[in-house]
C-alpha cells in the first residue's frame, strides 16, 4: 500500500512544479525570458510559443530583446505581447523587438503579491485534495480487507506528514516569489 503514498507524493510534486511554473509568468521588476513562455503567436495557422519562433535575450536587467527567426513575425509577436496581461509596451526596428521594463509601482507590486498568494492557495488546496484522495483509497483498501486498521492508521499518518511537507514547500515558493516581487 506504500504505492498509495508514492503516487500521492508524485502528484504533490507536480502541484508544486505547476505552482513554480505559474509563478514564472508573474512579472517582477526585472526582465525574464520566462514571462513569454505562455505567449503564443499565429505561425502558419498554429498557435506557437514565442520562444519557439524567436531568440529571447536579456541583455540588461530591465530590457528584453526578441529576435524572430522569420522577420514577417515581428508584427504578430508585438501584437501578442501587447494583448497579453503583462502590461508591456514593445517597440521594433524591423529586425528585433525591444521591451523595456519600467519599475513596478508599489500598487502593482501589491497586486502581483495578491495574485501569487491566490495561486499558492490553489496549490495548497490541490495538495489537500490529493491527501483526501489518498485517504479515500486507504479507507477503501481497509473495507476490502487489503490492509488492517493499524496499517491504514499508519499510512494515513504518513500521508499527513507528506501533505504537511508539501504545504511547507508551497509556502516557501510563495515566500521567494513575494521577495522577488517586492524588491525594488
Amino acid at each position: 500500500m506504500s504505492d498509495v503514498i508514492a503516487s500521492n507524493e508524485e502528484r504533490m510534486k507536480k502541484t508544486v512544479a505547476n505552482l513554480k511554473d505559474g509563478f514564472s509568468a508573474l512579472r517582477t521588476g526585472r526582465a525574464s525570458a520566462a514571462l513569454f513562455d505562455k505567449i503564443r503567436v499565429d505561425y502558419y495557422g498554429e498557435k506557437t510559443p514565442v520562444n519557439q519562433v524567436a531568440n529571447i535575450s536579456v541583455p540588461e536587467a530591465r530590457l528584453i530583446v526578441i529576435q524572430p527567426w522569420d522577420k514577417a513575425l515581428i508584427g504578430e509577436i508585438e501584437k501578442a505581447i501587447r494583448s497579453s496581461d503583462l502590461s508591456l509596451n514593445p517597440s521594433n526596428d524591423g529586425k528585433v523587438i525591444r521591451i523595456s521594463f519600467p519599475p513596478l509601482t508599489e500598487e502593482r507590486r501589491k497586486e502581483l503579491v495578491k495574485q501569487a498568494k491566490n495561486q499558492a492557495e490553489q496549490g495548497r488546496v490541490a495538495v489537500r485534495n490529493i491527501r483526501r484522495d489518498g485517504n479515500d483509497e486507504l479507507k477503501k483498501s481497509l473495507r476490502d480487507g487489503d490492509i488492517t486498521e493499524d496499517e491504514e492508521s499508519r499510512l494515513s499518518g504518513e500521508l499527513q506528514k507528506l501533505t504537511d511537507s508539501y504545504i511547507t514547500k508551497v509556502n516557501q515558493v510563495l515566500e521567494e516569489k513575494e521577495k522577488e516581487i517586492m524588491e525594488v
